[in-house]
């Protein structure tokens, strides 16, 4: 009883139509992040990077890994059906980084 509880949240909350899609997108998040889990190596080694350490590991991570893991969710999200939910989130998340560097105007 309390798995459909938490379901019929995540169904409010993403605004989705049945349980059965909550599950849906539930999987494609936890295929995207075993994989990217799995690719990481790989990806590395792609580009020559033997270790991740100091301040240009941190930052050669944060430029290589997530737009890995925004295309699995869009090809992960396509396999199950769920592109136009995947395709709002990837919006959504684009919006809100391009905030962040955005400057905000001064109130006068």
């Amino acid at each position: 009883m309390a798995n459909t509880q938490f379901l019929e949240k995540m169904k409010e909350r993403w605004n989705l139509n049945s349980l059965i899609q909550v599950v849906l997108v539930l999987i494609v998040f936890s295929l995207t992040g075993t994989s990217v889990v799995f690719l990481k190596p790989y990806v590395f080694q792609l580009f020559g990077i033997e270790s991740l350490t100091g301040i240009k590991g941190v930052f050669l991570y944060l430029l290589l890994i997530p737009p890995l893991y925004q295309i699995l969710l869009l090809f992960y999200g396509t396999l199950l059906g769920q592109f136009s939910f995947f395709w709002k989130w990837e919006k959504k998340t684009f919006n809100s980084i391009g905030k962040l560097f955005k400057k905000r105007k001064k109130k006068v």
